[in-house]
């Protein structure tokens, strides 16, 4: 359990305290952790390698929060599916990434195993270590059901972290999913010290890709334009403290890909998410020539310095072709 020693927010604002779940004790899960704790909400963090349970854990949570890597979310969905929860607790989904066999993002996931519960999505510009310094951020929470985001977004909300609410989970989820692959060829684009203007057109014609798959898999395009997606697209594409950036970063200097895993801190989501959405492209007749060369380089088909200059010898074309 974590207790904050800081004045209530909630109670500030005539909202009872809430017991929050956070599944996973990682960077991210332990800043939400935080964040809950900090503005007056009982917390219980959980990770395998603690000793409460899973089930002690979200025993009574008024919010379970998921924020889990993508390769955990299915088991951690099984294990507590055959549990009881009151109607009107709330999924709260924080991880990034596509599942490899189904193509289901983890809100799918989650709402698939609780049809009956509200599933709320949380993404933005959101480095975890610099909302762990208390630095400003804001960001997204979305879902169908509105009340719900704004149960999150009033558990979450401080002075240093400010929270939307949206409607389109789909496209936020999305977001902060694909923006992960461009963070790669970004960080190529800084390894190879090619400069600020093929960066500023990289990250632009990323996010029209990013809009292209959205917009294909059912999502809004002006969500793309807010905080989970062109937001959370600079944050990534401009961070050091980004792994999806370090990914292409240290690609451009020579060092290959299983080195760079085994030495990160974390997972890059962007390695996987690549894979998955080029089958998904292909099945759905999707161009995503960035992703194309991600995937190429991440298999080792091309050199960094190759996959860019491919990407400047496409055909020339219209700006807005989605």
């Amino acid at each position: 359990m974590i207790s904050s020693d800081v004045d209530s927010l909630s109670n500030n604002r005539g909202i009872q305290p809430k017991l929050v779940a956070v599944l996973g004790a990682g960077a991210w899960g332990s800043t939400l952790a935080n964040l809950a704790s900090a503005t007056g909400h009982n917390v219980r963090l959980w990770s395998r390698h603690l000793e409460c349970s899973l089930a002690e854990t979200v025993d009574g949570a008024d919010i379970i929060v998921s924020a889990i890597s993508m390769k955990g979310v299915r088991s951690v969905v099984e294990q507590i599916r055959s549990l009881s929860f009151a109607p009107e607790t709330i999924f709260l989904t924080a991880t990034k990434g596509l599942e490899p066999t189904t193509t289901l993002t983890p809100a799918q996931i989650w709402q698939a195993a609780f049809p009956d519960h509200p599933i709320v999505v949380l993404c933005g510009p959101n480095l975890s270590k610099e909302v762990q310094q208390g630095l400003p951020a804001a960001t997204v929470v979305a879902s169908t059901d509105i009340t719900a985001a704004e149960t999150v977004q009033m558990v979450f909300s401080s002075n240093r972290f400010r929270v939307y609410t949206n409607s389109d989970p789909i496209g936020v989820e999305l977001g902060g999913t694909i923006k992960n692959v461009i963070a790669i060829a970004a960080g190529v684009c800084d390894g190879l010290h090619l400069g600020t203007n093929a960066k500023a057109a990289l990250v632009t014609r990323g996010l029209t890709e990013i809009i292209r798959i959205g917009v294909a898999w059912g999502a809004k395009i002006e969500t793309f334009y807010g905080l989970s997606g062109l937001g959370d697209l600079l944050a990534t594409c401009n961070s050091p403290l980004s792994r999806n950036y370090q990914v292409g970063y240290q690609l451009a200097q020579g060092k290959n890909l299983a080195e760079i895993l085994e030495r990160l801190e974390g997972t890059a989501e962007g390695v996987n998410t690549t894979q998955v959405l080029i089958a998904k492209a292909h099945q759905q007749h999707i161009s995503v020539p960035i992703t194309t060369q991600v995937y190429r380089l991440l298999q080792a088909e091309i050199t960094p310095r190759q996959a860019l200059e491919e990407l400047m010898l496409r055909d020339i074309k219209p700006e807005y072709n989605f």
